[in-house]
């Protein structure tokens, strides 16, 4: 799976951020998710090689601004830019409700389907989706859920060194063994299963809305590989402004992410005071630094138009 974040700031953009939203695909794939759609985000994607076109669905975290103050603009540019084909929308109840009234106040025609989905009675993921996905719930001061995204490659590869010992030598049937199906060669029946790898195991990335508790995935992250999760303060800054914002440190989720052993652990949603420049405080290295104290397996900062990878291994590298 692919990531491609395209807001990292949190509350307001800043020079250098724009507010939350994050790109999800399956490698070489067309079509593409978008986790929350901060003011702005439509600007971003022209900087991208995405297209509005093939967006399969919209996932918004909660309904604070800084997720989802740019959905009217990108569904009317969507709508402008041509788009038939249905789309999804999973969030809160709330979203239907604003984009409904954003088309009956505005004269909005949409001229493609716009598929609601209650983002807490996310169940079954649509059928259609190239990616698997369920929602957890998360704590803060509205509604705010967690998406899970997971994508199982099903393609089997030929067991090479196996045909060889065999001395099954290439040939059209081995072009059918890769597709499953059992062959008749010289008399001997060979079946398909007994010349196929496992399976890759599924890969699973955890995108966080807003949440000031990180233990709500103690669950989820048992098979995950990557966990997305907001940082929004350092912990001393975190302490001065009280538990009204209800937002995490870098402190709490990087001993949540020790804890739970988590490979891949990526830090996003940073408040406007912390800066890109180090020689000037407070800087984003104070957010890493903390991090650093209790973390000690790959820890990445999201930075804007940053984007990486997850390979079938497990291994998530920038691209």
């Amino acid at each position: 799976m692919e990531l491609l974040f395209l807001g990292t700031s949190s509350g307001t953009p800043t020079k250098a951020r724009n507010v939350s939203a994050t790109a999800i695909k399956v490698p070489n794939a067309k079509s593409w998710c978008l986790v929350d759609c901060g003011e702005g985000t439509q600007h971003q994607v022209l900087r991208t090689n995405l297209s509005l076109n093939s967006l399969q669905a919209i996932f918004i975290t909660h309904v604070h601004g800084d997720h989802s103050y740019g959905l009217p603009g990108l569904l009317a540019s969507a709508a402008m830019a041509g788009r038939q084909d249905k789309l999804y929308l999973v969030g809160p109840p709330q979203i239907e409700a604003l984009i409904n009234a954003v088309c009956t106040l505005t004269d909005l025609y949409l001229p493609y389907e716009l598929v609601f989905i209650d983002s807490a009675r996310l169940n079954d993921c649509p059928p259609d989706l190239d990616l698997g996905v369920s929602a957890i719930k998360l704590s803060h001061r509205v509604p705010s859920h967690a998406f899970s995204f997971s994508y199982q490659a099903h393609e089997r590869k030929l067991d090479i060194d196996k045909l060889k010992r065999a001395g099954i030598r290439p040939g059209p049937h081995w072009g059918e063994l890769q597709k499953g199906r059992n062959v008749e060669l010289d008399g001997k029946l060979l079946i398909a299963d007994d010349y196929l790898l496992p399976a890759p195991q599924a890969r699973k990335i955890i995108i966080c809305g807003d949440n000031d508790t990180p233990d709500l995935l103690s669950d989820e992250v048992k098979n995950a590989n990557v966990v997305v999760h907001e940082a929004t303060y350092t912990y001393d800054i975190a302490q001065k402004v009280g538990s009204g914002p209800m937002h995490s440190s870098a402190k709490i989720v990087a001993e949540f992410a020790g804890e739970h052993q988590v490979d891949n652990l990526v830090l996003t949603h940073f408040s406007a005071r912390y800066q890109n420049d180090g020689s000037k405080s407070p800087s984003i290295f104070d957010i890493e630094q903390e991090a650093r104290k209790y973390y000690s397996g790959n820890l990445v900062l999201a930075q804007d138009f940053d984007g990486y990878r997850l390979d079938k291994n497990g291994v998530l590298t920038k691209l």
